[in-house]
């Protein structure tokens, strides 16, 4: 699969299981499904920028430490409107970009234009 492609579905898979996490915490339940779209976004947008990193630099250590600095500046930015929950926010926001990180280095299919670079 393209790695733009799998960032982006995995990016919203975990993006939604991040924001479900947030049903853990009672003062936000009546949110909850607004909680979880912006997870899913925010997820998409890091899976997108984890896979175009792949896309140009072949490293999975590198992959995970940007999945992980894209994860949390996104997380810090929604709890910085949030004013608050920063540890329930930035915690699962970075896990979620250091796996998509991952994912598409190590299980996304190089670009045909690189391969057919080699």
């Amino acid at each position: 699969m393209n790695k733009i492609l799998l960032g982006l579905l995995l990016g919203a898979l975990l993006g939604a299981i991040d924001g479900g996490t947030a049903w853990f915490t009672p003062a936000v339940r009546a949110q909850i499904a607004g909680i979880v779209v912006g997870s899913s976004l925010k997820g998409l947008i890091a899976g997108v920028a984890a896979g175009i990193f792949a896309r140009k630099v072949n490293s999975v250590p590198l992959g995970i430490l940007f999945g992980l600095a894209v994860g949390c500046v996104l997380a810090f930015l929604v709890a910085y409107m949030q004013h608050g929950y920063y540890f329930e926010i930035i915690l699962p926001g970075s896990i979620v970009g250091m796996i998509v990180g991952f994912a598409t280095q190590r299980f996304g299919a190089p670009s045909t234009t690189a391969a057919a670079a080699r």
